[in-house]
């Protein structure tokens, strides 16, 4: 006699098996229903907690199929026993993600005034700028932005960020940054006259900055007040050695690369 099973369901009605995967902290999921992508920081009473890359946290229940894993659906559950309690960090404070392939670069780019200030976005933003697909680039100086810009063409699949220093109103980088007028280029800058000094003095075991008297070359005006040889690419990597993460440096210079970051990537 032949078997039946008891599930009559057809075939072609049954929906399809998805994986399980453990919600450990780091993992970067979207919840399809709102959009909502972030890395899992909590695991609780059947709800899982996410983070998105602006530090806002949002609950979800673990349903069945409730989430998408790098474009594919999954069914969360809780981890294990014995798993990491909380996620790492980037060095600018973001959820870290292990194992995360670096993106396919967009066409947008940030550019970046000065050799240093380079050095210092990639150390700190280095990594979060891989994923993101963001491709950072040297500018030479200020002097040839609207060159690059037009060279550039910016549009809306190919957005331009530049960040400049000494950007305050009525300065010869100011005026040129006003000459920027395309609605898909975004031009920002700190105050500081050089990018060493959004490094906060605490981090390097000095109490501030030393004032520079006008005419002076200012790193080399830095070095003899604060008893350092005079080589300034010694020192900046002295200066360099000393930044860890975003809590090394000043708000002034966190809030504007975070700032063409989000333009670049919207």
């Amino acid at each position: 006699m032949r078997q039946y099973s008891a599930d009559l369901t057809p075939p072609w009605k049954k929906p399809e098996s998805v994986p399980e995967v453990a919600a450990e902290p780091g993992l970067v999921v979207e919840e399809p229903g709102t959009g909502f992508c972030g890395a899992v920081i909590r695991c609780e009473a059947g709800t899982v907690t996410l983070e998105d890359r602006f530090g806002k946290h949002r609950v979800f229940p673990m349903e069945p199929r409730g989430f998408l894993l790098e474009g594919r659906v999954v069914t969360l559950v809780r981890p294990a026993p014995g798993g990491s309690a909380r996620p790492t960090r980037t060095a600018s404070g973001s959820v870290a993600v292990p194992g995360a392939r670096a993106r396919v670069a967009r066409a947008g780019r940030i550019y970046v005034e000065g050799r240093h200030d380079a050095e210092l976005v990639e150390k700190v933003w280095g990594d979060d700028l891989r994923i993101e697909g963001v491709v950072v680039e040297y500018l030479e100086g200020v002097d040839d932005l609207p060159s690059i810009v037009s060279e550039f063409a910016p549009g809306p699949d190919a957005r331009l960020g530049v960040l400049v220093d000494h950007l305050v109103p009525g300065s010869k980088e100011w005026r040129i940054a006003q000459s920027v007028t395309s609605e898909h280029a975004l031009v920002v800058g700190h105050p500081y006259i050089d990018i060493w000094e959004a490094v906060k003095p605490s981090s390097l075991g000095i109490e501030a900055w030393p004032r520079i008297p006008l005419g002076q070359d200012w790193k080399t005006g830095v070095c003899r007040a604060l008893g350092w040889p005079e080589n300034t690419g010694a020192a900046w990597q002295r200066i360099l050695s000393g930044v860890h993460s975003y809590k090394d440096l000043e708000p002034e210079l966190l809030g504007r690369v975070e700032e063409l970051i989000d333009f670049v990537t919207a």
